[in-house]
């Protein structure tokens, strides 16, 4: 079983008129176990790496929700029993896999097709984890973005205050994401 073999077995879900959560949470559980503490640890150590490229006033911030709200959710993919077996967004389902491929291409890419590097298999089960399982934005509410500015919370909606900034980025994991533009920035 190969990592981008998840989408393979994703797709496998499109024909149906109706895909649950369960049928999801299943697929995401059996990817989310080839991933070992030595991936996880990777995975942070270039998360890291790229965090030298956020402004230092952001940084701390950055890496502290990335790992945790990232990485972390590893383990509560695994673990994850109590959430509520409904039928999920299929359209956005059905969307999501160009974006989700590209996710796999491009660290191919820049990996020089390493197998053994896991990233984009946690980012792909963390951002289909997220959005239809537990029907959060990808960038946890609390994310601090420059010029203080938040991803919330309102009446049960949620606003990221730089999702229209990835409009023009067909390859954003944005567009997956349930979060809306803050309406007043």
């Amino acid at each position: 079983m190969e990592p981008e073999d998840i989408l393979v077995d994703l797709r496998k879900l499109s024909p149906s008129d109706e895909i649950l959560k369960s049928e999801i949470m299943e697929i995401l559980k059996r990817y989310a176990r080839i991933i070992s503490v030595n991936d996880l640890m990777l995975a942070t150590a270039r998360m890291r790496k790229d965090g030298e490229y956020v402004q230092a006033s952001y940084r701390e911030k950055y890496l502290k929700i990335y790992i945790k709200y990232f990485i972390m959710r590893m383990k509560e993919v695994k673990e994850k029993e109590d959430y509520v077996d409904l039928a999920i967004d299929k359209t956005a389902f059905d969307e999501s896999f160009p974006m989700l491929e590209k996710t796999f291409e491009k660290e191919k890419e820049g990996n020089l097709g390493s197998q053994d590097d896991k990233f984009a298999l946690i980012y792909v089960i963390t951002a289909l984890y997220t959005t239809f399982i537990l029907e959060e934005p990808i960038h946890p509410v609390g994310s601090e973005f420059p010029g203080s500015l938040f991803v919330e919370e309102r009446n049960g909606e949620y606003f990221c205050p730089v999702k229209e900034n990835q409009n023009d980025n067909p390859d954003a994991i944005c567009h997956l994401c349930l979060a809306e533009q803050t309406p007043d920035i």
